[in-house]
């Protein structure tokens, strides 16, 4: 993984990152990573990610754009291996 070294934080902002990652039990790294990817407009939660998926779920649509393959069809596969 990439690492990212950033220099001259003024102390104001290193507190605040500080007291969120208190706040939501993470690491000042691990905070650092998370408001940056919101900045990006990146998700990386996984949480909001598999509850997105089972309210698709639900609500019959398919959670995923691909389809899966037919089960008989990957035993078969299996088996000739």
């Amino acid at each position: 993984m990439p690492l990212l070294q950033v220099r001259d934080i003024p102390d104001d902002l290193y507190r605040l990152l500080a007291e969120q990652a208190e706040r939501e039990r993470r690491s000042l790294a691990q905070q650092a990573v998370t408001v940056l990817a919101r900045g990006l407009d990146v998700e990386l939660d996984a949480k909001a990610r598999r509850q997105r998926v089972l309210r698709a779920i639900k609500e019959g649509g398919q959670a995923s754009p691909r389809r899966l393959k037919d089960p008989a069809k990957l035993i078969r596969e299996d088996r000739r291996r």
